[in-house]
C-alpha cells in the first residue's frame, strides 16, 4: 500500500481486508551521553514512524553497531536495556536482532506495527483548510550541538533528554479519533523539511505561524551562539527554495524551523473544525506544549509561506 514510489515514514504491506503490516527501521548514534538514555531515545525514535502512519507497533528487532575494541561492554548493556525499557512502555515485544563490530557506535530498531488498511495515514492527503497541530517543541538539534560542545546546563540537557525519550503514542491515540488526513514526524529535515515532502507533487501549500511554532526557549540562546549543526544549513539549502519567509523573521529563527530533530513530535494535518478540541485533546494528553501552528491553503502550491 506504501512503498518505494514515495517517501513517507514507514512501509505499509495489506494481508487483508482488515489487517496491514507496518515497517520501519531507524539506527543513529549518540545523541547524550548516557548510555541508558541514549538506548530510551533511540527507541523511541525509531517507534514514532509507526505512530505516524496511524499504527501500533508490536515487535522490534535490535540493530547495533560497537566499537567492542574501544568500548566496555557495559556501556551496551546500558543502551540496550534503554531501548529495552521504552519498548516495553510501548507494549512492542522484541523478537531478535543484529549486531556488528564498528568504529562507530549505533542503535536503533527495524520495527513492524499493525493497523486497518483503511486507517493508514500518509504524509500528503491534505485538504484545503486542514489545520497543523506539532505535539512536541522544536530545537533538540541545536541544543544537542550545544551538549556535545559542553555548554548546556544540566537542567536543559535533562529536559530535552526526556522530552526526546517520550513516545509519539498517546498523540497517536489521541488523534485516531479524530478526522485527520494527513500525518508525519518531525526528525532529520526539520521542521519545514517535513513539511516540504508534505507538499511534494502536490496540489496543496501552507501557512505557518512562527509566532505560534513551540520552541524549547534555550534554543535561541545556543542559535545565536552559532551552535547550529550543518544538517539544518543542508536542510535549508535542500527545501529553501520553496519556503517563502516574512522579512521580519530573523535568521536565528529560519535556522530553527529548519533545525534536524531527534525523536521529534508528530505534526498532524486535521480538519479545520476539529483542531481546537484534538489540540485540547492532546494537552489532556500529555503533549502540553502541542500547538496549532498553521494551515493548508489551495495557493501557491507547492510552496510553503512562513510568517
Amino acid at each position: 500500500m506504501v512503498g518505494l514510489e514515495r517517501a513517507d515514514d514507514a512501509g505499509v504491506y495489506k494481508i487483508s481486508e482488515d489487517l496491514a503490516l507496518v515497517q520501519t527501521v531507524d539506527f543513529f548514534t549518540p545523541v547524550v551521553d548516557d548510555p541508558y538514555w541514549f538506548g530510551q531515545i533511540a527507541a523511541a525514535n525509531a517507534l514514532s514512524d509507526i505512530y505516524a502512519m496511524g499504527g501500533v507497533p508490536k515487535t522490534a528487532m535490535n540493530l547495533v553497531a560497537f566499537p567492542l575494541k574501544d568500548m566496555d561492554l557495559s556501556v551496551l548493556r546500558r543502551i540496550l536495556q534503554g531501548g529495552l525499557d521504552k519498548m516495553e512502555e510501548a507494549g512492542v515485544v522484541l523478537v531478535g536482532g543484529h549486531s556488528v563490530e564498528d568504529k562507530e557506535l549505533k542503535y536503533g530498531l527495524a520495527v513492524t506495527g499493525f493497523i486497518h488498511p483503511q486507517k493508514v495515514l500518509t504524509k500528503r492527503s491534505l485538504t484545503a483548510g486542514d489545520r497543523l497541530i506539532l505535539t512536541k517543541p522544536l530545537g533538540t538539534g541545536i541544543i544537542n550541538t550545544a551538549i556535545k560542545g559542553g555548554l548546556a546546563k544540566g537542567e536543559v540537557v535533562e529536559a530535552v533528554t526526556r522530552l526526546m525519550a517520550t513516545l509519539n503514542r498517546d498523540a497517536a491515540e489521541v488523534m485516531g479519533n479524530y478526522p485527520v488526513h494527513a500525518c508525519t514526524d518531525i526528525t532529520g529535515f526539520g521542521l519545514l523539511g517535513h513539511l516540504a515532502e508534505m507538499i511534494s507533487e502536490s496540489t496543496a501549500g501552507l501557512e505557518i505561524w512562527a509566532g505560534k511554532t513551540p520552541i524549547i526557549p534555550a534554543t535561541f540562546e545556543f542559535a545565536a551562539m552559532g551552535l547550529v549543526p550543518g544538517g539544518a544549513h543542508k536542510n535549508r539549502d535542500f527545501r529553501g527554495g520553496i519556503v517563502d519567509f516574512s522579512p521580519s523573521l530573523d535568521n536565528l529563527f529560519r535556522d530553527i524551523l529548519f533545525d534536524p530533530q531527534t525523536s521529534g513530535g508528530l505534526l498532524i494535518c486535521v480538519a479545520e473544525e476539529a483542531a481546537e478540541v484534538l489540540l485540547e485533546r492532546l494537552r489532556e494528553k500529555g503533549s502540553d506544549q502541542a500547538a496549532i501552528i498553521g494551515r493548508v491553503m489551495a495557493e501557491p502550491r507547492g510552496r510553503i509561506w512562513v510568517h
